[in-house]
């Protein structure tokens, strides 16, 4: 894909501390009506080389953003989900779980969403771009955004404040336009591509992150890595990419390491982690 309109699409990058901790809530705590002590988290990052200053800065910047809520038990601060967090890892949990990584079932539609906003929107302009290609969106034209399958843009719009200034269509490829051409044009597949062959250099090798101290910190970092990449993957139709695209691999090692990784991860985790029940 060629970016014409001035904004670069996310690039990876080493995972943020949020982004761990994202991971750690919805392997740990999403789907329980429980938070953590502030102190067993830190001792769960320290595994990754995290500082105590890095996690309460991030405990702190989620609570003010509205992701996790403070429950207070005697001296002891914990942390749970608030609904909006909640939502957020359901998503992820869905993109990683049963979504998947590779498109077969691709009915043969498309989402087009098309804008054009002045200058001196340039700001909401961007945050949009943003949100599109977060959401799985390449750019075919100036101002023409494409998609592949059906795609709901109503939140993205409507928080935006771009409701008047957005077209919203499904469509279908017809002569002379080919699915394949959409696909070339829109996407950079060799850029997603070298996403996936990065995620294999890193773990599809024998005992993978030998640096790490348990596979507790494996997993998490193992499930950052996994969530990031299907984010910013737009699932293009499996029928327009080449049969050995490496998609296919990277998500049988993804599986393959997080059964491994799952019960001694779990065990550690009792062991470190200070839960507090919340009732209804």
């Amino acid at each position: 894909m060629t970016f014409r309109e001035g904004d670069d699409p996310p690039q990876p990058a080493s995972p943020r501390p949020q982004s761990l901790m994202f991971s750690f809530l919805g392997v740990y705590v999403l789907g329980r009506r429980v938070a953590v002590y502030s102190g067993s988290v830190i001792d769960v990052f320290a595994r990754l080389g995290l500082t105590e200053e890095a996690v309460r800065s991030t405990l702190t910047r989620m609570v003010k953003r509205g992701l996790l809520a403070r429950h207070r038990q005697g001296r002891k601060t914990y942390f749970g989900l608030t609904p909006h967090a909640a939502d957020i890892l359901e998503d992820g949990r869905r993109r990683v779980w049963e979504t998947g990584a590779v498109n077969r079932d691709w009915d043969g539609s498309w989402t087009l969403v098309g804008f054009s906003l002045p200058d001196s929107r340039r700001s909401t302009r961007h945050d949009l771009r943003s949100q599109l290609v977060w959401a799985g969106f390449g750019l075919l034209h100036n101002g023409m955004w494409i998609a592949p399958g059906t795609k709901d843009v109503n939140a993205i719009v409507t928080e935006l404040g771009l409701r008047d200034h957005v077209t919203v269509l499904a469509v279908r490829a017809t002569g002379p336009t080919e699915s394949a051409d959409l696909v070339r044009r829109a996407f950079d597949t060799e850029q997603i591509a070298g996403r996936y062959h990065a995620f294999l250099d890193r773990w599809d090798t024998p005992g993978p992150q030998p640096a790490l101290p348990d596979d507790l910190a494996r997993q998490l970092l193992l499930h950052t890595d996994w969530l990031q990449l299907v984010r910013q993957d737009p699932h293009l139709p499996a029928e327009h990419l080449p049969p050995d695209w490496p998609a296919i691999r990277a998500e049988q090692v993804f599986h393959t390491l997080a059964r491994a990784y799952r019960r001694p991860a779990g065990r550690l985790a009792d062991t470190v982690l200070d839960e507090l029940p919340l009732h209804p």
